[in-house]
């Protein structure tokens, strides 16, 4: 379904246009072929067309949330193959973890830099799809892990 060689394309969903732009604008300058979508309808529209390598995706847009894209990928059987790079102002523990269940490899939260997210899109482009369920899984025992930590401390060990 995807060749191998060539330009690796990459689709960024962004409700936020100078985000957008900017995200689009570094992604260009590393190589990458780039497309945009401002919601997750344009999103789920682009996508079998465009067939990207990977997907930087915002989870709070409308038309269509960033989780109706990963439920679209989920239900269309594209997920692990297609990467996605959550990228969220959601900074919640339980939202993390639900990106990941919901087919996430990595989470960033905003405000992020440019070149962190490009760094983090050429690390998952280097991951083969076994590699990437790993990471996954890994990731989703890191987040319980830590749940679970955060969740048995009393509400007195907090206090000062």
């Amino acid at each position: 379904m995807y060749e191998a060689t060539g330009q690796r394309r990459i689709l960024v969903v962004e409700d936020e246009m100078s985000i957008r732009q900017v995200l689009c604008f570094f992604l260009k300058h590393q190589g990458f072929e780039v497309m945009a979508a401002s919601n997750g309808l344009d999103a789920i529209r682009i996508i079998p067309d465009f067939q990207p390598h990977l997907i930087v995706l915002d989870l709070i847009m409308q038309p269509g949330s960033g989780w109706d894209v990963l439920h679209w990928l989920r239900a269309n059987r594209l997920l692990p193959h297609i990467p996605v790079l959550v990228m969220s102002a959601l900074v919640q523990l339980q939202e993390q973890m639900h990106g990941f269940e919901e087919g996430a490899l990595e989470y960033l939260t905003k405000p992020t830099q440019p070149s962190v997210i490009v760094e983090r899109v050429r690390a998952l482009l280097a991951l083969s799809t076994e590699q990437r369920t790993m990471l996954q899984h890994k990731r989703m025992d890191e987040q319980r892990k830590t749940l679970k930590r955060l969740s048995s401390f009393e509400i007195d060990e907090f206090a000062y």
